[in-house]
């Protein structure tokens, strides 16, 4: 058992942790604690359900997720991309079922923990993520039109194409007032970092704009307006459930499972390059699974770890789940205190926070970098994010992991029928000429998806041992878009530590396709050599140069 299960809360009690960090912990948990306050409660608005429940889950699911999970700075709660998922399960199902489906997802995650299936999820190809964040990201912008604007409208449809008609067929009904709101929301919540960093844009923006409403009384609908009170204590609840419809909930709950576990260990992943460490990824499926068993309960939604959270908590210098802990107590504490204040917050600042969020979460800086990359990629690409917003999240998922799959299998038969490339003929496999500091690391068959990240980590791991190390790629016939990104965060980290690269033999489409990415550029082409020969003698010339 000990070895998928192991929190990191306790392997590091078990060192020590120092006073300094100690108290850089705490900062870093409070500051994240006041950014968590508006988004979870955006959250859970845009997700169908009452306020404090976003509350609810940054607390309890966070406090578990930081005391059970895998990696030293996660920080749990609920996400963007459950808002879609979370709505259509509400829409059907009702709150009991969202409770029931959220458990069972809790139940599915632990079980995949248990199996071993951390490293499996780290699998799913660059473009498939990249297609259905980016597509969550435009179906959330779509359905914070109605409150960013102000419409009356009783019934929005769930479709995408008839949501928009809606919107167009009210849009003289615009509330000015309100779409004043959602603009200064934005324009406050992206600028505001260039007065302070210290406290967070959309605090600010809540905070601000919500106080400027209530003094000047402006005409506009607020959560108190949908939910009324907002209550500031936790209760017991217990869903009601007949085992004959257990049923029904596995789909949506294999759904919230499936993409909570590829988020969390995403942020997870994510988080490990901003500190240089590494996390286990069964042991934060785990946690996450337990957090999302024990949350609904309390009240709560769905939670996993979320990425712009956990970013900020490494930038103010959290290196420890305490943060996280922090994190959960400062926003019980809001929550005690002032939760009665938080119904006074427009509807329409809420709308303008998410939008940040989605735009945020669109990643198309990635998404137009893949349409520059392979076909094979694009396909997977495009197919996800369209399913994602035209279908449904679930068949999105499913569809891009098969054709991901087909398309690999398409890509190696054609390799297998054309002539191989006499590429890096000279042959030297006995290195032990090699001066100290040197390393050599030679990538053999095709850099693609599923070994794209253990390639990326032995890497990483020996070049940080070394002055210089060179990567001979003589032997691989293509990489796809997941590796050209694993690639690219690996020799930035490399960098980061005056580790010089180069490259050997590298195939004139893997050249193209490492340009077209902007990894020849970052490596420098001098550094880049058709034979293992001359970037030998290129690293014993530049080792002697090197401190």
């Amino acid at each position: 058992m000990n070895n998928f299960f192991e929190p990191k809360f306790f392997s590091l009690l078990k060192n020590g942790i120092n006073k300094e960090q100690l108290s850089g912990d705490i900062f870093a948990g409070i500051v994240v604690g006041i950014v968590a306050l508006p988004l979870s409660i955006a959250f859970a608005v845009a997700s169908g359900v009452s306020p404090e429940k976003g509350l609810i889950t940054a607390i309890v699911a966070g406090f578990i997720i930081s005391i059970l999970g895998g990696s030293r700075v996660q920080i749990g709660g609920p996400t963007g991309a459950f808002i879609v998922i979370l709505y259509a399960i509400v829409e059907e199902y009702g709150i009991d079922g969202l409770m029931i489906s959220t458990i069972m997802a809790g139940v599915f995650l632990v079980i995949f923990g248990f199996l071993r299936l951390g490293n499996l999820l780290k699998y799913f190809p660059h473009p498939l993520i990249v297609g259905f964040t980016s597509g969550i990201a435009v179906v959330i912008f779509s359905t914070q039109i109605k409150d960013a604007l102000g419409l009356n409208i009783e019934k929005l449809p769930s479709e995408f194409f008839n949501k928009w008609l809606t919107y167009f067929s009210n849009i003289n009904d615009t509330n000015l007032y309100a779409l004043s709101i959602t603009v200064a929301t934005i324009l406050i919540t992206i600028y505001s970092k260039k007065v302070t960093t210290k406290i967070p844009g959309s605090f600010i923006a809540i905070i601000g704009i919500t106080l400027f409403v209530q003094i000047a009384s402006i005409p506009v609908t607020t959560i108190e307006t949908f939910f009324g009170e907002i209550p500031n204590t936790f209760a017991l609840q217990i869903p009601t459930l007949e085992l004959s419809n257990l049923y029904i909930y596995i789909a949506p709950a294999l759904t919230i499972a499936l993409l909570g576990g590829v988020e969390s260990l995403l942020s997870a992943v994510v988080a490990d390059g901003m500190i240089g460490s590494n996390h286990r990824s069964n042991t934060e499926l785990i946690a996450q699974g337990v957090a999302n068993i024990v949350t609904p309960f309390f009240g709560g939604i769905a939670a996993t770890g979320a990425i712009a959270r956990t970013a900020t908590n490494v930038k103010n210098g959290g290196r420890t789940p305490i943060a996280g802990i922090v994190h959960s107590i400062t926003l019980l504490l809001i929550m005690l205190i002032f939760a009665s204040y938080a119904k006074l917050i427009p509807m329409s600042a809420l709308a303008g926070i998410l939008i940040v969020v989605s735009y945020n979460m669109s990643e198309w800086r990635s998404f137009v970098s893949i349409l520059r990359g392979s076909g094979f990629d694009i396909i997977v690409l495009l197919s996800t994010f369209l399913l994602t917003v035209f279908v449904d999240l679930t068949v999105a998922i499913q569809i891009g992991v098969v054709l991901s799959s087909l398309l690999f299998m398409k890509r190696m038969a054609d390799i297998g029928i054309k002539t191989p490339c006499n590429v890096d003929s000279d042959v030297l496999e006995d290195y032990s000429g090699v001066p100290d500091g040197i390393s050599i690391y030679e990538i053999s068959g095709p850099l693609f998806f599923a070994s794209a990240k253990q390639y990326s980590g032995v890497i990483q791991n020996i070049g940080l041992s070394s002055k210089i190390i060179i990567i001979r790629m003589r032997h691989v016939p293509f990489v796809d878009s997941t590796a050209l990104h694993n690639f690219q965060e690996m020799i930035k980290t490399l960098q980061k530590s005056d580790v010089k690269i180069l490259l050997s033999g590298v195939q004139k489409s893997v050249h193209k396709d490492l340009s077209k990415d902007g990894i020849t550029s970052l490596i420098g082409e001098d550094n880049i050599q058709d034979s293992f020969t001359k970037a030998l003698k290129q690293a014993k010339e530049l080792i002697v140069t090197l401190p």
